[in-house]
């Protein structure tokens, strides 16, 4: 007989009733929307008054290149910016490092030096744009870069607005692209939160990542407890740095994966709202409200797309940004149908784009608050997901907290066995995939798809040799020793990262410096 589950396997009964919501107040758990515990979304008329930011995950080659793209998705209706770096700019190191070969602008934009990001954002005011950045072990380099780039246009630091990921927990955990050891990661980013706290107060400082712990395997259930984890690790950091957590709180924000079980992705989004909101008013005792509010970006499941029948991935993302939007996001990226192959096509990115405005525009989705609360189906999986979410939070706390958990790899050996499950189930066609194990059609006309030649990367290197030729070597020298001394003791990192920033220090040398004090990390695996 078939048995019925989720994608993360909870199994679901063939109906729900009132029964099965026994224990459930709706004042407490349910409430309005724009009210204490959020579940039903964070804003009382939700997308009435303010659709959410449509964004698009975008970078390639160099600057030059992604920057015509940014312009071209901004004429066509996009709200704001999401940069996508390259491999060697994600790990901390420049284009002409013989590690970085064949991989330059190959997976996003190449990022040298400050020169870069000036190029990347040209002819477009950082005063009038938001811009999310995806980088996390040298996301002071780039978020030091960024606001120089501000200071170059004439803007003040006080109206930037964006967000940096900078979610070092969960590179430990998921996506493992980091630099330093956990703790020195966790000192940079108490002082980025210290330095935008006091002079940046419209920038997210971190972006807490569950999506990467999902595109690793994950259950919805682990994603949810863990980012969350990663969560509390930042607001206590945040605390010991000496800032007052409604000083800091409110500026935190989240981000989540849009997985293919409709309804498991919506009830994992409202549990997220409100465990969040009792953890920062019970837990860290905040009084300012917008401190209890759990502000999150989506990005449709990337794991989930498919190399065969790639058409198949637009209604896979429909799908899934759907249930971003029915979740209560406030931000959404959908994936392009061709990201399983390549990085997006032009064609491909504006019909990921178009799929954000049909439903938008289109569905009537928007015209109700939360149409979906108070469903007995979805109220009792909300209550499912947030029970084994805080029974896995227990665990991580009693083992000291997730600095703790991850370096005894608890996190990792949960979703390691959550992936290895799903895969036993798809190879049985306990779960289907269409196109890979049931409908599978043996000649497939192959797509178009973008390619970046060996010309980027060369083009790239010619570029830093001349900046790296015109620079005041002297003063990069010099401003690369104060931050090695600055990594020594106590000293605030960010104004030193920006003062070689200015310079033209890249990347790599930015990294380096911070690595010969900081050291490195290597993972204990087990098998």
């Amino acid at each position: 007989m078939r048995r019925f589950s989720t994608i993360s396997d909870v199994e679901i009964k063939e109906l729900y009733t009132e029964k099965d919501l026994k224990n459930f107040n709706i004042e407490k758990d349910l409430g309005s929307p724009g009210e204490y515990p959020f579940t039903r979304g964070i804003h009382k008329d939700m997308y009435r008054g303010k659709p959410w930011t449509m964004r698009l995950f975008s970078g390639f080659g160099t600057a030059t290149d992604t920057n015509k793209r940014y312009h071209i998705l901004l004429e066509r209706g996009q709200h704001g910016l999401s940069v996508a770096f390259d491999m060697p700019t994600l790990m901390g190191i420049d284009s002409d490092d013989p590690r970085a070969l064949g991989e330059v602008g190959k997976c996003g934009v190449a990022i040298d030096t400050v020169r870069d990001m000036e190029v990347l954002f040209r002819g477009i005011p950082l005063d009038q744009v938001t811009t999310s950045m995806t980088i996390n072990s040298p996301a002071i380099v780039l978020l030091a870069m960024y606001l120089v780039v501000a200071e170059k246009q004439g803007v003040s630091f006080e109206k930037v607005g964006g967000t940096i990921q900078n979610d070092i927990l969960k590179e430990y955990i998921a996506q493992k692209e980091w630099i330093y050891p956990p703790r020195p990661s966790m000192r940079i980013i108490q002082d980025m939160m210290v330095y935008c706290t006091q002079h940046v107060p419209r920038w997210n400082t971190i972006s807490i990542s569950g999506y990467h712990i999902r595109e690793a395997g994950s259950t919805a259930a682990q994603e949810l407890a863990f980012t969350l984890a990663d969560g509390i690790g930042y607001v206590q950091a945040g605390i010991e740095a000496g800032l007052d957590v409604d000083q800091f709180a409110p500026r935190l924000s989240f981000f989540f994966n849009a997985h293919s079980d409709f309804f498991e992705e919506i009830a994992k989004y409202r549990a997220a709202r409100r465990m969040w909101a009792r953890i920062m008013r019970e837990r860290f005792k905040a009084k300012n409200p917008r401190s209890w509010i759990l502000r999150f970006h989506t990005q449709t499941a990337g794991c989930s797309l498919t190399a065969q029948q790639p058409y198949n991935n637009i209604v896979r993302t429909a799908l899934q940004a759907l249930s971003g939007v029915l979740g209560g996001t406030q931000s959404l990226h959908t994936n392009s149908m061709d990201e399983t192959l390549a990085l997006p096509t032009e064609l491909a990115a504006t019909i990921a784009l178009r799929t954000q405005q049909i439903i938008a525009e289109e569905t009537g989705v928007i015209n109700s608050m939360d149409p979906l609360g108070g469903s007995y189906f979805v109220e009792s999986l909300t209550n499912e997901i947030e029970k084994e979410a805080l029974d896995l939070i227990q665990k991580i706390d009693d083992m000291g907290g997730i600095i703790p958990a991850i370096e005894k790899g608890f996190p990792q050996k949960e979703i390691a066995r959550a992936s290895y499950h799903y895969q036993q189930q798809l190879e049985r066609q306990e779960k289907i995939v269409v196109g890979v194990n049931k409908y599978v059609q043996q000649d497939e006309e192959p797509i178009e798809t973008l390619y970046i030649d060996e010309k980027t990367e060369k083009k790239q290197i010619t570029e830093l040799k001349k900046i790296k030729k015109e620079r005041n070597e002297q003063n990069v020298v010099k401003a690369l020793q104060r931050l090695k001394k600055g990594c020594q003791g106590k000293e605030n990192l960010m104004p030193l990262v920006m003062d070689a920033v200015r310079e033209y220090a890249t990347v790599g040398e930015i990294c380096l410096s911070m690595k010969e004090v900081f050291g490195s990390y290597t993972e204990q695996s087990e098998f």
